[in-house]
């Protein structure tokens, strides 16, 4: 019996063919496509570490956050100039003046930059800024912004929703996917179960890592950040990731010398904790285990 609106991995080829690996011929034996996000590649031979504070606060607070991520040795700076809250009361972000913040940050250290848009208004202005436009959870089926970004002309990290499945988040892709863009870059960052809120935020599935692998061509990277929300557990979770054959990570930074971050102040780790992670990394390696897991499946 089938259901109204049920789907399942059988399904992928129909509903997502641009980014399904069954229907691609050149990835159909194996293979991730490379996303280059200016001069940082997603999807080579080695993992990807983006890191930087969770929200844009100031000009001090960022550019002291992006000479640490600098100086641990991670490749992407990442910073929200728009954040998405529970309550409309909590601190948004600094808007316009966060997206100039981040270009004097970029141009600085020379890291690339990645930085959310929630709004199909707000595409164009962050597209000036950003090398890489991040869906963040919530937006993930925002079907109109996925469309919006995807014309926009830049690599998009495409997270995925706390209760999305991975057809549901496929999908998502596949809206970007249509607008001619194929730099996409999946992050998973946690889902909600049943002990989620009781040792860690979310539920890290690892799982999803090799099963993406298999289904979609596209690299996959993790958030351990937003995934446990617990900043003692960001550097196992990241370790884990890694072993499972995650192509890269994003992190959340912060210098506590400057203050409590006014946004998940909890889960950010330090620079030193940052530089063990990115030496973890460089010497793991992703595309070994995607072959292996590619094998092994077929």
């Amino acid at each position: 019996m089938r259901i109204a609106g049920q789907l399942s991995l059988y399904d992928l080829p129909r509903i997502c063919p641009g980014v399904c690996r069954q229907t691609n011929a050149e990835y159909k034996a194996g293979g991730t496509r490379t996303v280059k996000v200016r001069g940082v590649e997603f999807g080579g031979d080695h993992p990807v570490v983006i890191a930087g504070p969770c929200a844009v606060e100031s000009h001090e607070q960022t550019l002291t956050v992006a000479r640490a991520v600098k100086r641990a040795g991670a490749q992407m700076l990442r910073g929200g100039a728009y954040k998405p809250r529970t309550s409309p009361h909590d601190f948004q972000g600094t808007g316009l003046e966060g997206l100039c913040i981040l270009r004097i940050a970029s141009e600085e250290t020379g890291l690339p930059v990645v930085t959310e848009v929630m709004d199909t208004r707000r595409v164009e202005e962050v597209a000036d800024v950003a090398d890489m436009i991040q869906i963040g959870s919530r937006n993930m089926q925002n079907y109109p912004l996925l469309t919006a970004v995807g014309r926009a002309g830049k690599p998009v990290l495409l997270k995925r929703g706390m209760a999305a499945s991975l057809c549901e988040w496929l999908g998502s892709a596949e809206y970007i996917a249509k607008q001619g863009n194929l730099d996409i870059v999946l992050c998973e960052r946690g889902i909600r179960a049943f002990p989620s809120g009781e040792y860690s935020r979310f539920v890290l599935d690892l799982n999803v890592i090799p099963a993406m692998q298999e289904t979609t061509f596209l690299p996959v990277i993790v958030d351990p950040s937003h995934a446990t929300g617990v900043a003692s557990m960001v550097e196992p979770a990241s370790r884990a990731a890694l072993e499972f054959g995650s192509q890269g990570l994003i992190i959340e930074v912060a210098d506590f010398s400057m203050g409590y971050p006014q946004c998940d102040g909890l889960q950010a780790i330090d620079e030193k904790t940052l530089k063990r992670i990115v030496q973890f990394a460089e010497s793991a390696g992703s595309t070994c285990r995607t072959s292996m897991w590619l094998s092994e499946a077929g």
